[in-house]
Formats: structure tokens, sequence, C-alpha cells
């Protein structure tokens, strides 16, 4: 059996609650985890019962190893993403590749100057009851909306780092090109609280909501068809809506959280990808459109605030 060798980089909140739980069940993987924070690697390291734990990127690599998982804050992306390009590591990129735009083009046209295998975590697409809704037809109206409770913030951060996800999940849905932007915001003293988008695509428009001011923290996608609804809540549930039939579809009480969210399956497929050496969906390519639509609608923000 092929063991891959795999650094996991920045072992904060993402790293513990999503990537290290599936990381460590493999045994097909050689696992080595990389922070300064010494009390962390000694508490991680004994809690996953993992040997090697090293203190710097320059260290991970030289263990020579074949894949690294990139979990640090968002400032950091760039740095670390580049050198293990440029020492020829294949790399997983916890969304975003980076707050600025000319750091993500440099990182999407170095993994493609490589022919390394780069992957950015849009977690939604592998979420079972999001691609679902991609099997139930072409749809003519998608909405989504990821809202939370009194959390207005500086607009690049609103934007690049959170509103990301609405932005990739919506163009996964439309599955087709976009090819017009619409932009509606609500900002006060430099700060956003709300943000509406319309992506525009042949056949299909798709409307991303953003209420940082709201009453709840929630998450829900309507995907409609002819004659068809879908609304899948909170990631995990969906209702399907036709004339006056309705059902509804739930998991299991035994399915783990970690597959809901599609976290088990994209680490799987960047995996394979590297085992198969195919490139992945999303490419690096993909994601950099994601990225370019974020930068436009900041841009337009910071135009018209």
């Amino acid at each position: 059996m092929f063991v891959l060798k795999v650094g996991i980089i920045g072992l904060g909140d993402i790293a513990k609650k999503a990537y290290l739980p599936v990381l460590s069940e493999k045994d097909d993987l050689e696992l080595i985890l990389c922070t300064r924070n010494s009390q962390t690697l000694d508490h991680l390291s004994k809690k996953y019962r993992l040997q090697e734990t090293v203190q710097t990127v320059d260290e991970l690599i030289a263990k020579k190893i074949d894949a690294a998982f990139i979990c640090t804050a968002t400032e950091a992306h760039f740095e670390i993403a580049e050198k293990l390009l440029l020492n020829n590591i294949n790399v997983y990129i916890d969304k975003p590749i980076s707050m600025k735009y000319h750091e993500t083009e440099r990182i999407v046209n170095l993994a493609n100057q490589s022919g390394k295998i780069a992957m950015v975590g849009f977690n939604r697409r592998f979420i079972p009851r999001v691609k679902e809704l991609s099997d139930s037809g072409k749809p003519s109206l998608v909405i989504m909306q990821k809202n939370r409770f009194a959390f207005p913030e500086q607009t690049r951060r609103f934007v690049v780092e959170d509103f990301i996800h609405v932005v990739d999940t919506l163009r996964f849905l439309m599955a087709t090109d976009v090819i017009d932007l619409k932009v509606d915001f609500l900002q006060r003293d430099g700060m956003l609280y709300q943000l509406v988008i319309q992506l525009i695509g042949d056949g299909c428009t798709a409307i991303g909501i953003m209420n940082r001011n709201n009453g709840v923290t929630e998450e829900i996608i309507e995907y409609m068809t002819p004659q068809h609804k879908f609304v899948v809540s909170s990631l995990v549930e969906t209702t399907h809506y036709h004339n006056k039939n309705i059902s509804v579809k739930k998991f299991g009480d035994w399915e783990s959280t970690l597959y809901k969210r599609g976290f088990y399956q994209i680490i799987d497929h960047f995996l394979d990808c590297i085992q198969s050496n195919k490139v992945p969906n999303p490419s690096i390519n993909d994601s950099f459109i994601t990225h370019e639509i974020c930068e436009r609608i900041v841009k337009s923000i910071d135009s018209n605030a």
C-alpha cells in the first residue's frame, strides 16, 4: 500500500474541528503536525497518537512530504503556499487562497507552472444535500442566504473570507458561466452590514445574500427548476415542493457532522487526485474565478461607498 506523507499546517479551530479528525483516521497516511505552538503540538500529537511534529514549514519540507493542508490564518496562506509549490509539494488551501487578489493570482499561476495538485477548501460543493441539488435538473433561479447574528465586518474580510462561500456555491449550482454581476450593499462607518448580489448566467439567475446584522445565524439555499422547488436548511435538510406535494429528506441519526458538511468527501477527493495524478474538481483555475468575482464585489462596494 502506497503511504502518502502529509503535513497539516496551522492547528487552530478549523484544523481541530474539521481536518484533524478526518486525516487522523486514515491508515494510508503518515500525518505530520506543524505549528509554532509547542503546547498545541504536544497536546494534539498525544490526542491523535501521532509521532512526527515540527514547528516550521521549512522543517516540514525537510520531511519530504507529498502534500500539505494549509489551515493557518488567511494572512499566512500566501507565503506558505508559495514556499510549498516552489518545493514541488501538492497543496490544499483552506479558503480563501489569500486576502490579496495579486497574491491569489500568483499562487494560481505557480500551481499551473509547477504541475502539482492545488485545491481550495470549498467544502459546500461536497455537502451531500448541496450536491443532490445539481442532480435535480437545471435551475432557473437559485437563492442562497448565509446570515450571521450581529457581526458586521470590514468589507474585504466580509467578502473574501466569508461571502466567498456563497459566491462559489452559487457558481457550482448555476452550472453555467457568470456573464453579469450586480451588487447592492449596506455599509456604515466603514463596516459592511449586508450584501446582496445577482450572478446572471445563461438561463439562470443566482442571488446571494449575507446579512451580518441578522436576528439569527443561518444558511439556506433555494433551488428552483420548472415546477419544482428545493430548500436546503442548515446544509443538512432538504424540503422538496412540487405543486401540493411536500417531502423532506434528512440524515440518519448516526451520520457524522463532518460527513454532512462535506469534509470527508473533499479531503478524500484531494488525496485521490494526488494518488491518481488527476485535476481536482474544482480545479485551482475554477476556484480562481470565484476569487475574481469576490474581488469585483469588493471594488464595486469601495467605489460606491
